[in-house]
């Protein structure tokens, strides 16, 4: 018996997820066979269906591998189909997996979501915080890895810094260069794979930066690319946010005579503690005063964005411009 539970909004990194579990489930040549596509847009009746077929011996050789594709199961579920759900999966046969997918965080506080938790492999599949650079450089070593290419440190910041949290496009560049430097023994550089790396999207990394030096011209031209790529302004703000609130703890805790550096980056939620020799010299030209102002303002345009329903671009220009201001004027 194997059970999985893949979730998640990241779907490039879930396909691929599934992908694995095809070629490691079924023979090539019964595939068609034993490989069922189950919608869960059937509600109850789809479920069902997948747990009937997962009873059903494979044909021919391999296993057979039942996908319930987004499924609601985890955030409404009747108590019929939960004690369906009870009976049957303890009784799955070893060679059937069932995979069940879904974009949606399952609801912990249902009964379904903890029968899963004990019966399945559950594995979460969302992008990364786009200010979490460290776990992204993280995931650009796994998957060059993965994908067999060799980068060095220099090579791995470009990449973190062109690609952001987008797994599909990293996945795209990283076969690229893969195909470039197949003969290549050595780890490559920044400057070896930089013609080939394309920057799709401007980094809202880059506007947190613009901002912090006051310059409104920059920060104007990087939103209009962002909104232009169809980077949600939500998610261009969580970010902000995100820089603004990290930089504020680290100064705050610096200001305080904190100077253990392992305690400030857990206080901040940074990854790496040898980051904060670098932030030290960034943040002496600033006050704690300024991020203490840029936060409000930002958490205001967040709310706005999410309950107000303020028009994108004139509310992002409007405190983007509030933000360089802050920082132009009250900077030492």
């Amino acid at each position: 018996m194997a059970i999985h539970f893949y979730w998640g909004e990241d779907d490039f990194a879930l396909q691929q997820a599934v992908k694995l579990l095809q070629e490691k489930t079924l023979d090539p040549d019964w595939a068609s066979f034993n490989f069922d596509r189950i919608s869960g847009d059937t509600g109850d009746t789809g479920v069902i269906q997948a747990l009937n077929q997962s009873l059903t011996p494979p044909f021919g050789l391999g296993s057979r591998l039942v996908w319930l594709m987004n499924t609601h199961l985890t955030s409404r579920c009747s108590d019929e189909l939960l004690a369906e759900l009870d009976r049957t999966l303890p009784i799955i046969p070893d060679h059937t997996t069932l995979l069940l997918t879904s974009t949606s965080k399952p609801d912990g506080r249902l009964k379904v979501t903890k029968l899963l938790q004990k019966q399945a492999q559950v594995r979460e599949f969302s992008p990364i915080p786009p200010w979490k650079t460290d776990q992204i450089a993280q995931q650009v070593r796994q998957t060059a890895q993965e994908i067999g290419v060799k980068l060095d440190a220099g090579a791995i910041d470009l990449l973190v810094e062109a690609v952001g949290n987008n797994t599909r496009q990293l996945h795209n560049e990283l076969e690229k260069i893969r195909l470039f430097a197949i003969d290549t023994k050595t780890p490559l550089t920044a400057d070896a794979i930089a013609p080939l790396v394309t920057a799709t999207s401007q980094s809202s990394l880059k506007l947190a930066a613009a901002i912090r030096q006051g310059d409104t011209g920059q920060s104007l031209e990087l939103v209009a690319d962002l909104l232009s790529q169809n980077e949600p302004a939500l998610r261009i703000v969580a970010t902000l946010i995100g820089q603004f609130r990290q930089r504020l703890w680290i100064k705050a805790m610096l200001d305080a005579g904190e100077r253990d550096d392992s305690a400030i980056a857990k206080a901040a939620d940074l990854g790496n503690p040898k980051q904060l020799y670098f932030l030290r010299q960034e943040l002496s030209a600033f006050s704690t005063i300024q991020f203490q102002k840029a936060l409000p303002l930002l958490l205001e345009l967040e709310f706005g964005l999410k309950r107000q329903g303020l028009e994108e671009v004139a509310a992002l220009q409007t405190k983007v411009i509030e933000l360089c201001q802050l920082f132009k004027t009250r900077r030492r």
